[in-house]
């Protein structure tokens, strides 16, 4: 995902980006019972008057918790909020915007990863090495744009009324040294941390386990309000969105499979600790 935007790509969060910041002066302009300045707002949300013209000028990117603040002080029921979501799901290419629309609104998230740690527990420093990897011609800005994108895609798991997460990933991806390893310490604690959460469980699939339906790629089982099942998959350049009732349910029966054959949450965690010592 951090291959940079196209053109038509590049105008939509262009769009959206404006209407953002429209809509932020108008409400400045218009708050009751008096308007507020640059400065009086900045104060409340306790950032700089400069931070709050670069937003409502475009530059540079919407600090992620700024969305949530605006409907705060302007009372706008989460408008802000959705706003700041059109603009990620637009930054995203195209074939990925389904899959985020899904994940924005599951009760339920399978994972599986033969590779990498997957992006809602990614840490910034850890996705700024895997995307700069994957796309050596990108800009600085492009990959940092990129990073702020997966990092808020994690702001679910913080709502209300978080998905519960399931994920099950290969004892490579606690092994596979892309990163320096005071980097991958620091996203291998993330990964323990994650797991004490009670909508959040973590295993891992030893190297010895057998093979299954999923090991050459990652795939995502995500579950709607309506409890219907979508299998993600994502290779090179290519995203799929299955929804075959005969295909979900062989996802499904695998998924189990994998889960049945990886570690417990307990002995998981304790890998994921150990690999952490190793890197001290």
């Amino acid at each position: 995902m951090g291959d940079g935007l196209d053109s038509g790509q590049d105008a939509e969060v262009t769009d959206a980006r404006r209407e953002f910041a429209e809509e932020l002066r108008s409400a400045r302009e218009l708050h009751d019972p008096r308007p507020l300045s640059q400065e009086a707002l900045a104060r409340l949300l306790r950032t700089s008057k400069s931070t709050i013209s670069r937003v409502e000028t475009c530059k540079g990117p919407i600090p992620p918790e700024f969305p949530a603040k605006f409907d705060e002080v302007f009372g706008t029921d989460g408008k802000f909020k959705r706003l700041h979501e059109e603009i990620v799901a637009r930054s995203f290419p195209s074939l990925f915007r389904q899959r985020m629309a899904l994940e924005r609104s599951a009760v339920a998230i399978r994972e599986w990863s033969p590779t990498i740690v997957p992006g809602l527990f990614q840490t910034a420093d850890y996705a700024r090495h895997l995307l700069a990897a994957g796309a050596p011609r990108a800009s600085e800005q492009e990959i940092t744009r990129d990073v702020n994108n997966r990092l808020h895609r994690q702001t679910l798991l913080a709502g209300d009324t978080p998905p519960d997460v399931c994920v099950v990933l290969c004892e490579s991806v606690l092994r596979r040294r892309f990163c320096p390893p005071d980097v991958m310490r620091r996203q291998l604690k993330v990964l323990v941390e994650a797991g004490k959460r009670p909508t959040v469980r973590i295993q891992v699939l030893p190297l010895d386990a057998p093979g299954s339906l999923f090991i050459d790629w990652p795939v995502s089982l995500i579950t709607s309000p309506n409890h219907a099942v979508s299998v993600c998959v994502e290779t090179y350049k290519t995203a799929n969105i299955i929804n075959e009732d005969d295909h979900v349910l062989a996802a499904l029966r695998t998924y189990d499979e994998l889960t049945s054959e990886a570690l417990s949450t307990r002995e998981s965690a304790r890998m994921i600790e150990e690999q952490m010592e190793s890197l001290s």
